[in-house]
């Protein structure tokens, strides 16, 4: 089993976001009431956000050819 970094983290968690707030999306569409959803929504995209910017800083970067 590989190590964790801050990019599988990263990986991890806008992938579980982006589920949860399909999830929540569905049920709502469905009908079902969720007393939470605007929220949760919102929690959601500050993950979503976060994880993005995980992974933009532990991507290496590579150097400009001289």
């Amino acid at each position: 089993m590989g190590d964790w970094d801050l990019s599988s983290v990263g990986l991890v968690l806008i992938g579980s976001s982006i589920t949860a707030a399909g999830t929540i999306m569905a049920a709502r569409l469905l009908g079902v009431a969720v007393d939470l959803a605007p929220f949760l929504l919102l929690s959601t995209a500050i993950l979503i956000v976060m994880s993005a910017v995980l992974i933009v800083l532990s991507t290496p970067r590579s150097q400009p050819p001289l």
